[in-house]
């Protein structure tokens, strides 16, 4: 038995070569993909923990894709491997490597700068990473672990509470999350900055 994979809006469908790079065959429901999927997460945010990172080694493609790889490695071949595949998200395949790249030098001099207040350098940089869609799959739950990452370890914050919330239920919270999204991709950032402080 094949999985089924029923998309929650705002999810990304698997292409068939994607959807084979499941590592776990006896897996055969969305639900039991999401528990194998969570229990790598919290692997990942355990890695993470307590950690002291440097804004280079944070603000890199490799770091970027090795977040990724650590959430999601358990479950598909393909964690931490830029798309190879054209989705209704994001930008161009071939464009992905570039475009992380330049974010994450921008992210750099908006520090150096003190271009904006340090939780919004971890926000604009999440919504920025999100719209790339870097990866397959997986790229919201990423982003949100990379803003508390870069919220909690760059700048000794709390961290928010963005990867802690039932986002991808049909739930107010995740209405109010897209709303702010949707806001953001105008380039009106304050809807997702108010969200994520709250």
């Amino acid at each position: 038995m094949g999985l089924d994979f029923e998309y929650i809006a705002g999810q990304t469908p698997l292409e068939e070569d994607e959807s084979q790079g499941l590592r776990i065959k006896t897996i055969s429901t969305r639900w039991e993909l999401d528990e194998f999927e969570q229990k790598n997460i919290e692997d990942c945010v355990q890695w993470i923990q307590g950690r002291t990172l440097k804004v280079e080694h944070v603000f890199s493609d490799v770091f970027i894709k090795e977040v990724h790889q650590r959430m999601y490695s358990g479950v598909w071949s393909w964690a931490g491997k830029y798309r190879l595949s054209d989705k209704n998200l994001g930008i161009d395949k071939w464009q992905i490597q570039q475009a992380t790249r330049s974010l994450c030098d921008d992210a750099q001099f908006w520090i150096k700068e003190e271009s904006y207040a340090k939780d919004e350098v971890a926000i604009r940089f999440k919504h920025a990473i999100v719209s790339i869609h870097c990866f397959p799959n997986g790229n919201g739950r990423h982003s949100r672990l990379i803003a508390d990452i870069i919220n909690e370890n760059i700048f000794g914050n709390e961290p928010f509470t963005l990867g802690s919330l039932q986002i991808n239920e049909d739930s107010d919270v995740r209405k109010e999350y897209l709303n702010a999204l949707k806001q953001a991709d105008r380039g009106n950032i304050k809807a997702l900055l108010d969200f994520a402080r709250s």
